[in-house]
């Protein structure tokens, strides 16, 4: 096991975590009260929660390698949108037919050159399908809302850390990396 030399966090890594928070909390704020949303409460509840674990996951040590990560989010959710929209439009939700769609993404991301994309793509399109399978009736809408909560979360995950970075290396009088 690593030895910890210093287990006081830096003066980044205190603005970090601030900064991941309230952009968490601003994407929830947005998920949880945004006009255009005509769903009901638990799938409000499931909507922010989503865009909160995009949000998370573009938060990177750099502007860049957020920006990077977020695109790489974006792509992996397009193919497990498109993936799960076809399928849910004309079958309803099966075990099986989650994982054969788990198979279809991995192949697809391969394809794509984005080996390093394929487990998000996977948890995506387990999520979108399980929640669907909760939501029979309306099944197909899933992959839609899926889609809009995660660009809401990679939206505000990657202008928050852009801002925060900004301002951080601002007040310093050092250039953000």
């Amino acid at each position: 096991m690593p030895e910890v030399k210093d287990a006081k966090p830096s003066s980044w890594d205190v603005v970090y975590a601030l900064n991941m928070a309230i952009a968490c909390l601003i994407t929830y704020w947005i998920m949880i009260h945004i006009p255009f949303r005509f769903v009901d409460g638990p799938s409000d509840l499931l909507g922010g929660t989503w865009a909160v674990v995009a949000t998370v996951f573009v938060f990177r040590e750099t502007r860049l390698r957020s920006r990077s990560a977020g695109l790489a989010r974006l792509i992996a959710t397009c193919v497990s949108f498109a993936v799960c929209l076809l399928y849910l439009s004309l079958f309803p939700f099966t075990p099986v037919g989650m994982a054969a769609l788990i198979g279809i993404g991995t192949l697809a991301m391969a394809l794509l050159g984005r080996r390093d994309d394929i487990l998000t793509t996977g948890i995506t399109t387990a999520v979108v399908m399980v929640v669907a399978a909760m939501s029979a009736e309306d099944a197909w809408h899933q992959p839609l809302l899926r889609l809009a909560d995660t660009i809401v979360g990679i939206a505000v995950g990657v202008a928050c850390k852009w801002v925060g970075s900004f301002i951080f290396y601002k007040l310093r009088g050092e250039q953000a990396p």
